[in-house]
């Protein structure tokens, strides 16, 4: 009986790490395809940030990408999700509201305004600082220390 016992709560166990270990693995997504008709359902949720090029291989583009994929952790910390758009003959809503001309940044806030437009790209050390200014982001971090127990003045 002990040792049914033992092999009940070993398996128990390896079930347990095997689905912590799944959500581990499954991080927060970052990266999503603007192919929706507005950004409302992120609102007050996440900070949009749009990516339009004419073309996936726009220069612009491809060194954009790389400069939120080396500092992916960053951006999730910030409830940041990107969204990308390259096909400017879908004339997705997104695009036609925004209305880019080749390669644009835009930072939307979680109350859904645009915070800022790029024609040029940004390194994610100059989003984070825009991101940081916000005030619902100073709030955030300020309820964030008082959770951690850190004294405001």
């Amino acid at each position: 009986m002990k040792r049914l016992m033992s092999f009940v709560f070993a398996g128990l166990i390896a079930t347990a790490a095997a689905a912590q270990s799944a959500q581990e693995s499954n991080p927060e997504t970052l990266f999503a395809p603007a192919d929706m008709t507005d950004l409302s359902e992120f609102r007050w949720k996440k900070r949009p940030v749009l990516v339009f090029a004419d073309d996936e291989n726009d220069p612009a583009f491809i060194e954009q990408i790389e400069f939120l994929q080396e500092r992916a952790e960053a951006l999730l910390e910030r409830d940041v999700i990107v969204l990308t758009d390259t096909d400017p003959e879908a004339r997705s809503p997104l695009r036609l509201k925004m209305r880019p001309r080749g390669f644009m940044l835009v930072l939307v806030g979680k109350d859904g305004g645009i915070k800022l437009r790029k024609p040029f790209p940004w390194d994610v050390r100059e989003i984070t600082r825009s991101i940081d200014k916000m005030p619902m982001r100073q709030r955030e971090i300020r309820e964030q220390k008082e959770i951690q127990g850190v004294i405001l003045d």
